[in-house]
């Protein structure tokens, strides 16, 4: 887990020291441990080190013969990569592999890496920069396209820090950003700065991009026959050999754990496998009413003899962290569990460098509300996937958000490839720009921040091809998500009560809003970003009203949106609390 960043310039334009040495610097917090530089002619690699696999010798960049390789993540099946592929390794390092193969099979050397990475490989033989992204987006790596060439880095601000692009924004995933908290496809927030796509593989050659190739995370085709024993023997299988991937570490590890299903599943495997109790840190909320995941969690980690840490985020310890949680999203994602998972975070750095969590689940396992209603026909009741934006109705934005859903439609359309039941459609839709773009950034940044790794075991091939293509009725039963994983739970995990209602996971943000809305308001009203697009008037009201399930969404969206501008657009550090911060001159 780490930073990595990059310059393949066009043919008689060097790298600039001071660009290189920016970009390392913007994602120290990315890898405290160490930092390495490449430099060969018009190409620079970078790498900021957090040290996980092979302490002793795992610094970056990895070399061999007239290939050099810096990357971002774990690449968890390196051990049987070294062994299937008589691998001589000079390192104990998990991307050494790939480097191996990339010298033997050039830019499909990532067909067989299981695990989560962005990689960069320059070749100086044939001059090119290969960059491949693994097939979930669970680490990130952005480009940028400019008049010398291609600069690349894991985090949007490196680019925006070392001057390489401005920081102006694109109405569009401005939209988004309001409408669904998030922003999709290759078009970032910023103009300029474009994503690699989830499974995507580039290469560079004199500054311009040649050659993509793209490798998916879910498998093809409709759902398969299988009986639920046979689909319960290989789930179970699939889990066993996912997580004891995702536990190879040299350092100390633990766990997320909230009272779901999806964690639940995680700690009950991590517990088979580990001799020692597993480590597991649980967030809850001091307000009267808000979910709280502390009494489930604490049961479960019970009754899998878990060590169990719990901490209480209250609205204080928010206002105070907030400006420095926002200004880690770079890449926004207005989803407020980054608040509990920045803290988290925190907390977890004091024992360990990798946590386990279970993001992921309800994709894959079809757990969402909102896939229910997706597999009906519209005339039976249906409804396409975020048909509705945060400000719908609520007469705040100066203007209705236009083409927010443009870039829904577009990925909608993608996963609706033939065979695929309407269910698998729309698990292939939040897999595609959901997942990447705002639940695993949110993991990444908020961990990052905190030189924590974040690792995913559901997202892995493995489990997608045990799960993908279930029937739906081993998915969703009786108005339920997830049956077999419940049903997998109740066999070897009851103490998780895997068939209770799902509580879904909420942040009492808008109260806290509320509760503070005199004051905060203007503070919000006044701040640029939030000034483009929202009626001064109306933001006190609603503020007001944002103990209301809509009006909250819209408020924190909005709160939000000034922070994130204050620090990513007009360049202000987030010191002080949030009224401290917005208020400052």
């Amino acid at each position: 887990m780490c930073g990595i960043a990059g310059l393949a310039l066009k043919p008689g334009i060097v790298p600039d020291p001071r660009v290189l040495e920016a970009l390392t610097a913007a994602l120290a917090h990315r890898g405290p441990d160490g930092h390495g530089h490449h430099v060969a002619g018009h190409v620079a690699l970078a790498h900021t080190r957090l040290a996980i696999i092979d302490l002793a010798t795992g610094d970056q960049p990895l070399f061999a013969g007239p290939a050099a390789l810096v990357g971002n993540g774990e690449v968890y099946n390196y051990r049987e990569l070294r062994t299937e592929n008589a691998l001589v390794c000079a390192t104990g390092s998990d991307c050494e592999p790939p480097l191996h193969l990339f010298r033997r099979d050039g830019a499909g050397f990532a067909d067989t890496l299981r695990g989560m990475y962005a990689i960069a490989i320059h070749d100086r033989a044939t001059r090119q920069v290969v960059l491949a992204r693994d097939p979930f987006g669970i680490k990130p790596l952005y480009l940028a396209e400019t008049a010398s060439g291609i600069a690349f880095a894991s985090e949007p601000a490196a680019l925006l820090a070392a001057g390489i692009v401005a920081p102006r924004i694109r109405r569009q995933p401005l939209a988004e950003l309001l409408q669904i908290q998030f922003t999709t496809g290759a078009e970032t927030i910023f103009e300029g700065i474009t994503r690699l796509l989830p499974g995507e593989t580039v290469v560079i050659a004199d500054g311009a991009i040649v050659e993509r190739r793209r490798r998916a995370a879910l498998p093809e085709g409709g759902p398969e026959e299988i009986g639920e024993e046979a689909a319960l023997a290989r789930l179970d299988a699939a889990l066993a050999e996912s997580v004891d991937l995702h536990q190879r570490s040299d350092v100390p590890y633990g766990m997320f754990l909230s009272g779901g299903t999806d964690s639940a599943a995680v700690l009950a495997m991590m517990a088979r496998l580990n001799e020692r109790p597993v480590l597991a840190f649980t967030a809850g909320f001091d307000i009267p009413g808000a979910a709280d995941e502390r009494e489930a969690a604490a049961r479960a980690a019970a009754a899998a003899g878990a060590r169990h840490v719990t901490i209480d985020v209250t609205r204080e310890m928010a206002w105070r962290h907030l400006p420095e949680i926002v200004a880690a999203m770079d890449d926004p994602a207005a989803d407020y569990a980054i608040i509990p998972t920045w803290f988290l975070a925190r907390r977890a750095r004091e024992e360990v460098k990798v946590v386990l969590s279970g993001e992921g689940g309800d994709e894959i396992f079809g757990g969402y509300g909102r896939y229910r209603s997706a597999m009906k026909p519209w005339w039976l009741g249906g409804k396409a996937m975020r048909a509705h934006g945060a400000f719908d109705r609520l007469d705040v934005l100066r203007q209705p958000p236009r083409g927010w859903r443009d870039g829904i439609e577009a990925a909608a359309a993608a996963a609706a490839t033939p065979g695929r039941t309407r269910l698998q459609a729309a698990q292939a839709l939040d897999v595609a720009d959901w997942l990447p773009n705002d639940l695993l950034t949110k993991l990444d940044r908020c961990l990052m921040a905190h030189g924590v790794e974040g690792r995913t075991p559901f997202l892995d091939s493995g489990v997608a091809a045990a799960a993908f293509r279930l029937p739906d009725a081993l998915k969703v039963r009786e108005g339920q998500g997830k049956f077999l994983l419940r049903q997998w739970l109740a066999r070897h995990f009851p103490a998780s009560e895997p068939f209770r209602k799902k509580q879904g996971f909420t942040v009492p943000v808008g109260a806290w809003i509320a509760a503070e809305a005199e004051r905060l308001a203007p503070l919000v009203a006044a701040q640029p970003g939030v000034a483009e697009v929202a009626k001064p008037d109306r933001i006190l009201p609603l503020f007001r009203a944002a103990a209301g399930k809509r009006e909250g969404f819209a408020a924190w969206h909005l709160l939000f949106l000034a922070l994130w501008h204050r620090r990513h657009v007009e360049g202000v550090a987030p010191e002080g609390d949030v009224l401290a911060y917005l208020g400052r001159g």
